[in-house]
């Protein structure tokens, strides 16, 4: 069998892992060939295509981003999108696909599994809204690197009585937000799930300040304030998704802070430094235990499942519950984490 790999959408680190091991099992356990395609779904629209196995596949597992390239590709945005694919799978004489990536890329390979194409998904988001698993990979990486961001501003923002805002990324789940602002100590945390009152935040602003300890506010990129709750925009243009470039609430939140309680405010934007680098271990095991099980989906021909973390376990299922709909923070999850903040 002769089996095709893609990462598509935002790289994250742990994309390589998952490449090694599907790669790896693939041909010393099932004898499979491999072909890599290029940039996301670009690669089976365009016949992009790279030399995939062993040879490739050596040194890359502490490596960030993806050896394959990645991009938002939409081939159901392109006339004659689905055809060009299925035709040049045929050329190539792809079996199967292996599909790595998040709600946007699985939501193409849900689409052509339900047209006939030989698809296996592995999740994977630094947001960790994907429904279906337990944790994607990237997450664990995005946390720790905020993480340490935190910690490192605590000293600065102590030093000068100021108002620190870091931005993290989450369009509409605040998972990285939330887990790195507790474990980071932060004084409050914003996410796109639970609209926040810029008084509200003020007083606590306030509040921290008399008890001679500077804030530290963590936001994520979708938090929307409760009055005037759009999300704040870099551009009003959309990618092949649909989605717009989000980012500027820290500035906003900064200035709005500085004018209405007149301490010094600064925002310090993470931005794809969350992306970025080396996978932690979690995340290079959980992404090599995506990559092995895939494979065998894959040798068992059990196409249009994605592979899951539930509990301990490595599960399959179905495509779209992996894409349905969005894991967000519930308001219990949120509060409960609350008594941390101050």
């Amino acid at each position: 069998m002769k089996v095709g790999v893609l990462t598509g959408g935002g790289d994250c680190p742990g994309l390589n892992a998952v490449i090694r091991a599907v790669v790896r099992k693939g041909v010393n356990v099932h004898g499979f060939e491999f072909v890599g395609y290029r940039d996301g779904w670009k690669g089976p629209l365009e016949g992009l295509t790279m030399d995939l196995g062993i040879k490739q596949c050596r040194g890359i597992l502490p490596r960030g981003g993806t050896i394959l390239g990645s991009s938002r590709t939409n081939p159901f945005k392109i006339d004659g999108g689905v055809e060009r694919i299925k035709d040049n799978l045929a050329t190539e004489g792809v079996d199967a696909l292996v599909a790595i990536g998040g709600e946007d890329t699985l939501g193409v390979a849900t689409k052509l599994a339900d047209l006939g194409v030989n698809v296996v998904g592995v999740p994977k988001t630094i947001d960790n809204d994907l429904s279906g698993t337990d944790f994607t990979f990237g997450f664990d990486t995005a946390v720790n690197i905020a993480t340490e961001a935190i910690d490192r501003l605590h000293t600065t923002a102590e030093s000068h009585h100021r108002v620190l805002v870091v931005e993290v990324m989450g369009r509409h789940a605040g998972w990285i937000a939330l887990h790195s602002g507790i474990a980071g100590g932060a004084s409050t945390v914003l996410i796109p799930e639970q609209p926040f009152d810029i008084d509200r935040v003020c007083d606590h602003v306030k509040k921290r300040f008399e008890t001679h300890y500077a804030p530290i506010i963590v936001v994520a990129e979708g938090a929307v304030p409760k009055e005037g709750g759009d999300m704040t925009l870099v551009s009003g243009e959309l990618d092949a998704f649909g989605h717009v470039r989000l980012g500027g609430i820290g500035d906003r939140l900064a200035s709005e802070i500085e004018h209405r309680t007149g301490a010094e405010a600064r925002a310090v934007v993470l931005g794809h430094i969350q992306r970025g680098g080396t996978p932690t271990a979690f995340d290079r095991w959980l992404a090599t235990r995506f990559g092995l099980h895939a494979i065998d989906a894959v040798a068992e021909r059990d196409f249009g499942v994605m592979v899951a973390l539930r509990g301990k376990n490595i599960e399959r299922v179905k495509l779209i519950e992996g894409t349905g709909e969005l894991k967000l923070v519930s308001p219990a999850e949120y509060a409960e984490a609350e008594v941390f903040f101050g």
